[in-house]
């Protein structure tokens, strides 16, 4: 039996669908080459590339690494790649099911089973994300795809209560399976490599942290208004320290928060980070006092659990999925409301006893989270 996955975003291990694809593997490659089903032990497992990878466990699997002629990284270049190439490739080598570990334009004949695993349907809800002719064709040609997926793993119940909302899909064909951190969020750290860290981004212990990405819908501004309204009620409060890539002229997808800061008047209690590579996450998570995310969506919400795997209490919206990921461990919010963030704030900081409390839960909430139970 030959099993094809598609391995695309190995080629950016620092994207979350590419810390997916790599983890699962890993999984794989250790768990006696079990994949979503009992029927695929022992199976001859495929990988198909647009760019090679090197990882030493990857050589236990086949590689098929391949472009089309239009070699730009870009969406007409994946839409060229996994709707047109790869289903050809995949038929070639004789493969009788495939795994796409994300959501894809990627259509088989019935001869080949397709398993795909649906992170969230953001573009569906969110009609800002398709801003030009390109998004708008990849998702139109990624909801058809998703239709006539064999089998859908999502990686949520909320994901899965979208599907069947929003696309119509029946229960029984989606089956929800719960994702986990890369294996860095699970290291001790050591006391001189948090140190080098805290020092190059000029952070002191004890701050407020907010990482995750800068997106409209992760929702820092309301962060930020909760925040200067609780400075000005005279609230004595750590710094807000806040990561993601800046990219202003993507405005208003992206906020500028260094523009918002500026013209809120907070730029001596709000630091900007910036890009954080994920090797120096583990420390900017440990050294905080906690950790909060306000998102509106989600379709699984990886920050929150990475907080929790670092022993972080966390303030979380209670949106979407994330009261699915962080269960008992988490102090929510109503992400809308600047007033309830601003209570919820206050009582994270000043009590002690619910930090202690929550930090507890969550070494137990990360028990129901590994790989290996992700691909069994």
């Amino acid at each position: 039996m030959k099993v094809g996955i598609n391995a695309s975003f190995l080629r950016k291990p620092g994207n979350g669908i590419g810390q997916v694809t790599l983890n699962a593997l890993r999984a794989l490659a250790g768990f006696d080459f079990k994949l979503f089903d009992k029927n695929s032990r022992g199976a001859e497992h495929i990988l198909y590339l647009e760019e090679d990878c090197e990882e030493s466990f990857l050589s236990r699997f086949k590689k098929r690494i391949f472009l089309p002629f239009y070699k730009r990284d870009d969406l007409i270049r994946k839409v060229l790649w996994e709707k047109y190439l790869l289903p050809r490739k995949v038929a070639k080598d004789g493969c009788e099911e495939f795994i796409s570990f994300y959501q894809c334009p990627t259509v088989f004949s019935q001869k080949i089973k397709h398993t795909m695993v649906v992170h969230d349907i953001i573009p569906e809800l969110f009609p800002e994300y398709l801003s030009n002719w390109r998004k708008k064709i990849y998702w139109h040609l990624t909801k058809r795809a998703i239709k006539k997926a064999d089998k859908i793993i999502a990686v949520s119940q909320n994901t899965r209560d979208d599907l069947m909302k929003y696309f119509g899909i029946e229960k029984e064909k989606i089956e929800v399976r719960y994702i986990d951190v890369d294996e860095i969020y699970k290291r001790e750290i050591a006391p001189a490599e948090s140190e080098r860290i805290l020092q190059k981004y000029n952070l002191d212990p004890g701050y407020i942290y907010t990482g995750g990405g800068l997106e409209k819908r992760k929702n820092i501004q309301t962060l930020l208004s909760a925040y200067k309204e609780l400075l000005k009620s005279g609230e004595i409060l750590p710094d807000l320290v806040i990561s993601g890539k800046l990219m202003p002229a993507l405005a208003p997808l992206i906020i500028d928060v260094e523009k918002m800061v500026a013209e809120e008047g907070l730029e001596k209690k709000v630091k900007i980070l910036d890009f954080v590579p994920q090797e120096e996450l583990p420390t900017i998570y440990k050294n905080a006092l906690f950790f909060v995310y306000p998102s509106l969506y989600e379709g699984f919400g990886m920050p929150v659990l990475e907080a929790l795997n670092q022993g972080v209490p966390v303030l979380s919206s209670e949106r979407s999925s994330l009261m699915e990921v962080a269960g008992l461990a988490a102090l929510y919010f109503d992400p809308e409301n600047v007033i309830e963030i601003k209570e919820r704030i206050k009582k994270i900081i000043k009590d002690d006893g619910l930090q202690r409390e929550l930090v507890k839960k969550g070494a137990e909430q990360i028990k129901r989270f590994s790989w290996e139970k992700f691909i069994s």
